[in-house]
């Protein structure tokens, strides 16, 4: 009698373990789907935020330009960054070219 108590007991702690496992199973899911929806959300929001953010940098510039003396002095040491960037982003390919180039002499 008592061990037909205990085994029952056993089957009900394993139907309620299978229950609660099929329901987190579920949730899981669930979790992993809107998980996914926000990622694709984010990196949507994040490129319309770069987006909007160069717009704005070349809406300065241009306002900077055709603008007030502060406002042109601004767009002028901004200019001067990216020339200085891309000189930079030139030297480096540069270098790499004469890397590449250095390399094939070499294995010939």
């Amino acid at each position: 009698m008592a061990a037909n108590r205990v085994i029952n007991n056993l089957e009900e702690r394993v139907r309620q373990l299978m229950e609660a496992h099929g329901r987190l199973a579920t949730l899981a899911e669930e979790l992993k789907q809107e998980c996914s929806t926000l990622r694709k959300t984010n990196r949507t929001l994040e490129e319309e935020n770069r987006a909007l953010r160069e717009a704005v940098a070349r809406q300065e510039l241009a306002e900077g330009l055709s603008g007030n003396h502060r406002s042109r002095e601004k767009a002028r040491a901004r200019v001067g960054r990216l020339m200085r960037e891309v000189d930079k982003c030139i030297a480096l390919v540069s270098r790499l070219e004469d890397e590449t180039a250095r390399g094939m002499m070499k294995e010939v």
